[in-house]
């Protein structure tokens, strides 16, 4: 008489856990396709805030370029106009510095004119160029909360693999194996999900 006809307990206790492994493992590889899917949204989502941030960012150092490009201009036309003799004209000229280059000059003045033009000056900062740092900041941001969303996509892809193992063993302890064998599959069946529960429970989740 083999081990299985002798202890027909063991047999129907097999089953009865390899129908809860089952049935548990089903909801958690839902629940793990689900959760892909909502982080690879996100990260859709943040992929998408990125791209247009730093189309703005784009955008607004263009500006920052047509400010410095317009403060070069009247500069060149004030160093002129001193060059030439014709204070009425620099002081013409003076009255139309931007206030941001209004304060470099200042300062670059005041300092002995040691740096070669006021451009140099710490305190020169054109218009948008706060502006524009702040957009190329928020892009770079979302740019990693999109790879760190994608990230978390696959963590959950993983582990439906993880429990497509479990699947795998707990249907090979049903065949009609030696008693010892299918108890031993079932049994690293349930270690593999006990892991996988603590390995998903450290996931952030998304509803």
């Amino acid at each position: 008489m083999g081990e299985e006809e002798s202890h027909p307990g063991w047999r129907r206790a097999t089953e009865i856990v390899g129908v809860f492994l089952l049935s548990v493992v089903a909801v958690l590889t839902a629940w793990c396709g689900f959760q892909a899917s909502k982080w690879g949204g996100e990260m859709s989502i943040a992929f998408s805030q990125a791209s247009s941030a730093r189309i703005q960012a784009a955008s607004a150092e263009g500006e920052v370029r047509s400010a410095e490009a317009f403060d070069l201009t009247i500069y060149a036309a004030y160093v002129e106009a001193v060059g030439n003799g014709n204070e009425e004209l620099a002081e013409y000229i003076r009255a139309r510095f931007t206030p941001e280059f209004e304060v470099a000059y200042i300062e670059w003045v005041a300092d002995g004119e040691v740096e070669r033009a006021p451009f140099a000056r710490e305190e020169y900062v054109p218009e948008g160029t706060f502006e524009a740092k702040e957009l190329s900041d928020r892009a770079d941001e979302k740019f990693a909360l999109a790879l760190e969303n994608n990230q978390r996509g696959d963590n959950y892809s993983l582990l439906t693999v993880l429990f497509a193992l479990v699947l795998f063993l707990t249907a090979m302890s049903q065949r009609e194996i030696a008693p010892w064998v299918a108890r031993t599959l079932l049994g690293l069946a349930f270690v593999v999900t006990v892991v996988g529960i603590v390995i998903m429970a450290t996931f952030p989740i998304r509803i």
